[in-house]
């Protein structure tokens, strides 16, 4: 048995959504043997746009009857029956969501008359209800209400179970493993079949093959699939426009993450308007005081004179100027590690020779001072390469450090000897850097793999 629902909201999405009208055709697969249609009171404003779009609105639906009102028979006429719906996922997550408002878990096994119409059905140009009505000659009349909509997907959802094929591909689509409810309704399952469980950046296509959106992911299928999931309303638009997906190999997540920088900087899809900002940048820098001794210090970038090294969050900051403490014995007070008037006394940095007490001389300290900046200049002149694992078994990823800057990433053979920067740049795929990829590299570099040449 069968349950061909439709419904009417108020344009949130799916959290946050709210039903102003519902529909549902209890269907046996020969006839109808149930209909319900109501609307409903969404206790929220209806948008002018979705009035504009049905009919709807306030005024129509004051005295109608609040979803609470209507749980009970919707539970009665769905109960033990499949949830089929034209874009199923839609219907049925606003469904299930109003439900668990309630306290109630509403769980169906589902089919999607765009995913069987598309299977059933292949080659036509497009796979929206009313076009779709228009392609197979189904009626259909009070386009965008519950009602007219639900008998429309019923009238095709029959025309489509007395398919030759239909009985298979059914059973193929409701079983669990086969995720054909879960995915988007316009996405073959062949390409979603296609991606693999390895490291590297998607590109999500819309029907008309423009990129939409860019991401990257250590398991790409595992990232892709947790988007269909995603009951966001940006999520679940982006998903229910997805036709298509592609996909490049990086083999680490480092070239992953540089190679979606910079395709989204390329691209500017539109799904990545809300692509993390980077935040305030943050600067290792030296002063002198009144008693001549050399202080080193973390503040952000713009109170930060002459900056030694640029951070891009306060933590790495400090991380790095702890670890030059400790590597040239230097005081925690005087790197503003540790507040306090007295001598130091640091819970993890004992290095500290006497320079808050007294016993270093002021000479001597500020010299220590001076190899810990020079060091840090020094590294930041360095041709520094990172290794990392490739896309295959048999080659390496390397990323390019040229004097602290980001000059691109390449894969290399495990045969290949790199000895000198010719060596290296024949296989780097140029970059630019940015500050988005400059943060990449700062805030990983410190746990990869790396060499200088």
């Amino acid at each position: 048995m069968y349950t061909i629902i439709d419904i009417e909201t108020t344009g949130n999405g799916i959290k946050g959504n709210k039903i102003t009208e519902i529909a549902i055709f209890k269907f046996d697969g020969v006839e109808i043997v149930e209909e319900y249609s109501t609307l409903v009171n969404p206790q929220s404003p209806i948008p002018s746009f979705i009035t504009g779009l049905t009919g709807i609105d306030d005024q129509m639906v004051q005295d109608a009857p609040v979803f609470s009102e209507i749980a009970e028979r919707v539970q009665q006429m769905t109960k033990d029956c499949i949830f089929v719906a034209h874009a199923v996922n839609f219907d049925y997550g606003v469904i299930k969501e109003e439900f668990r408002l309630l306290g109630v878990d509403f769980v169906r096994k589902k089919l999607c008359t765009v995913r069987l119409s598309r299977k059933l059905i292949p080659g036509l140009q497009s796979y929206s209800l009313g076009k779709l009505c228009s392609a197979v000659q189904i009626p259909l009349t009070d386009r965008h209400r519950a009602r007219g909509d639900a008998h429309a997907t019923t009238l095709l959802f029959h025309k489509l179970v007395n398919l030759p094929a239909a009985e298979g591909i059914i059973q193929k689509f409701l079983n669990a493993r086969s995720q054909e409810a879960t995915l988007p309704p316009h996405l073959p399952k062949s390409i979603f079949d296609g991606i693999p469980q390895k490291p590297g950046i998607y590109y999500f296509k819309n029907q008309k093959g423009e990129i939409i959106y860019v991401g990257k992911a250590i398991n790409l299928k595992k990232r892709v699939l947790g988007h269909f999931y995603d009951k966001s309303t940006k999520e679940t638009r982006m998903c229910n426009e997805t036709a298509s997906i592609d996909f490049k190999l990086s083999g680490s997540e480092l070239v992953a993450l540089l190679m979606e920088s910079a395709e989204i900087k390329r691209l500017f899809p539109p799904y990545n308007s809300a692509q993390k900002r980077i935040g305030k940048q943050y600067a290792l820098f030296a002063y002198e005081d009144r008693k001549g001794i050399l202080h080193l210090a973390c503040n952000t970038l713009k109170g930060a004179p002459n900056p030694i090294k640029v951070f891009y969050n306060q933590t790495d900051c400090r991380a790095f100027l702890e670890q030059l403490c400790k590597t040239f014995s230097l005081c925690p007070k005087y790197c503003h590690l540790q507040q306090t008037n007295t001598v130091c006394s640091h819970h993890e940095i004992t290095t500290c020779e006497g320079i808050c007490s007294g016993e270093e001389s002021v000479s001597t300290y500020n010299e220590k001072v001076g190899y810990a900046i020079s060091s840090v200049k020094q590294a930041q002149n360095e041709v520094r390469i990172i290794k990392e694992k490739g896309r295959e078994p048999n080659e390496n990823a390397v990323v390019l450090l040229s004097e602290g800057v980001y000059k691109g990433y390449g894969f290399i053979d495990h045969q290949v000897e790199i000895t000198s920067m010719e060596d290296i740049e024949a296989f780097i795929i140029p970059q630019k850097n940015t500050l988005e990829t400059q943060r990449i590299v700062e805030s990983l570099l410190p746990r990869l793999e790396s060499y200088v040449i």
